[in-house]
């Protein structure tokens, strides 16, 4: 399912880099600062909250219906893994350094990066979750 989420999201922020309006890229953006006020706080239920918004915002910028469901669908399905990789020390201020490549090659317009730094993402979200079930 990280495969199929990986290339999923990949696909969307490639075409979210082309697509998005400057006032989509402007939320997206917002939403992104609004994550690292969390970070700070420590509240990984609201981090998780927020980080729904964000990836929303991304499917959202591709201006494909189907595509964005089929996404969130996937999302969704993977989303009591994703969850626990939260609890992982550091993994906030990690996934939100991984964000800010996606949010930058985005503002660029950059399609290959953007979609480059969402596989990696959703890549490290997999490991994270794989170490923190080891722990369990």
């Amino acid at each position: 399912m990280f495969e199929a989420m990986a290339e999923l999201e990949a696909l969307c922020a490639g075409l979210a880099a082309e697509r998005m309006s400057p006032a989509e890229r402007g939320a997206l953006e917002a939403v992104h600062e609004e994550l690292r006020a969390l970070i700070q706080g420590g509240d990984p239920q609201r981090y998780h909250e927020v980080n729904e918004a964000f990836h929303a915002a991304i499917y959202a910028g591709t201006h494909n219906a189907y595509l964005a469901e089929m996404t969130h669908a996937t999302r969704s399905r993977v989303q009591p893994f994703r969850r626990a990789q939260f609890r992982n020390l550091g993994r906030l201020a990690k996934s939100h350094v991984e964000h800010d490549r996606v949010v930058l090659a985005i503002l660029r317009g950059d399609r290959a990066g953007a979609a480059g730094a969402m596989r990696v993402h959703i890549m490290k979200v997999r490991e994270e979750y794989e170490a923190y079930a080891e722990t369990v």
